[in-house]
């Protein structure tokens, strides 16, 4: 059974800094492109990131660029998304989520496997 479980969510100030962790169980993590999205409240999910597994290209959403860093360690099964520069809007539940290609693109519909999601609330 695959597992996807996400951490390091919770309460931090506008333009401080969090990191998210995904440790995953399950799944060849190294063939495995890893993502990350999150969903505010009546909002859709929206894509932040992904690395992928053949070739480590990221990419990143527009809202995200240049704050976000996605990275993963294959020898822990783990994927991580530091988070700089937080502001209000980045108030949300953050999900990790794999995808078999190497390039799943921006729709979620593309990742296989989903976490639960962590909670980020970002005072302002």
């Amino acid at each position: 059974q695959v597992q996807l479980i996400e951490s390091g969510g919770g309460l931090v100030h506008a333009g401080g800094s969090l990191t998210l962790s995904c440790s995953t169980a399950g799944l060849t993590f190294s063939r495995y492109t890893m993502g990350w999205f999150r969903q505010a409240p009546g909002k859709e999910r929206e894509f932040l990131a992904y690395l992928g597994w053949i070739d480590g290209r990221t990419r990143y959403g527009e809202a995200v660029e240049g704050r976000f860093t996605i990275s993963r360690d294959n020898a822990k099964n783990m994927v991580y998304l530091q988070m700089d520069k937080l502001n209000s809007e980045d108030t949300a539940v953050y999900y990790c989520a794999a995808a078999s290609a190497n390039g799943p693109g921006r729709s979620a519909g593309s990742y296989e496997y989903w976490g639960q999601g962590t909670q980020v609330t970002v005072s302002s």
